[in-house]
């Protein structure tokens, strides 16, 4: 049999030991290398995203160091930071995602609150997510909350995503000022919430209560479940009352994130005074 004949079309960049293009132009070789190796501590989360590093660098946690491109570096919330330019290839390195919009930071490990502390807040209302995993529906869910002024949210230590970068993103940096707390078991947290003078509103498809009719004035648990199988049974027992938002298209369910805006301001809107 003849050996193959070599491929044909453009050749193969040659590369050098450190897997970088020989045939890249020099100052982008010098921008992918100006970042020193091994200059961040093992196992510390590195957020990406202008409105995650922004909200952290305003937030309680502390932010190490910023990583930024020549053109991200000059945004004005940067000015007493800590930045170091590096070239984009860089960052998503460090980032481990190509949505890094050109900037990332290396900050603390993200501090969870105490459940007992949000439940004993003067007319708290905490959102409670029973077994949300996918991280952008998280995100997206302590944005609205934080925008509508909720005290905290609630999830499983378990089959629940975390606090993770990838919900930093997707919370637009929302969690820097929000307080969550994980649970062991979130139908045990609703019986402490209904001991602590909470009322629990479960969201259910099937429910017969309209989203507009309860009371949501005093102290308000709106739990909500995932976008697969909803509220699980001894959750949605642990409910005072389920709730239904109106679907009067084809469509037979919101968006996790959807439903939970919808419900958040109308508990706002009946809670806020009239003007």
């Amino acid at each position: 049999m003849a050996k193959p004949g070599p491929r044909s079309g453009r050749p193969r960049p040659e590369r050098d030991r450190s897997g970088a293009d020989r045939d890249r132009s020099r100052p982008e070789r010098d921008r992918a290398r100006r970042e020193p190796a091994g200059d961040a501590a093992p196992g510390l989360p590195v957020l990406y995203g202008r409105n995650a590093v922004h909200e952290a660098l305003r937030g309680p946690r502390a932010v190490r160091q910023v990583w930024a491109t020549e053109r991200a570096a000059r945004e004005p919330w940067l000015r007493s930071a800590s930045v170091q330019t590096v070239a984009a290839e860089a960052i998503e390195r460090r980032c481990g995602s190509t949505d890094h919009q050109g900037i990332c930071a290396e900050v603390e490990e993200y501090r969870y609150a105490e459940a007992e502390a949000l439940l004993a807040a003067p007319d708290a209302l905490i959102v409670a997510l029973d077994e949300i995993q996918d991280p952008q529906n998280l995100g997206a869910i302590c944005r609205t909350a934080e925008c509508a002024g909720a005290t905290g949210v609630v999830i499983p230590e378990r089959r629940s995503a975390e606090v993770t970068p990838a919900v930093c993103k997707a919370s637009a940096g929302a969690v820097e000022h929000l307080a969550i707390a994980r649970v062991r078991n979130l139908a045990d947290f609703l019986l402490d919430a209904n001991r602590a003078g909470a009322w629990s509103y479960g969201a259910a498809g099937d429910a017969r209560v309209g989203y507009s009719q309860p009371d949501y004035r005093g102290k308000v648990v709106l739990v909500m479940g995932s976008e697969g199988s909803g509220l699980r049974p001894r959750v949605a027992r642990s409910c005072d009352e389920l709730i239904a938002l109106p679907l009067r298209g084809r469509i037979g369910s919101l968006n996790a994130s959807a439903a939970a805006a919808a419900l958040l301001y109308e508990i706002t809107r009946q809670r806020d005074p009239p003007r």
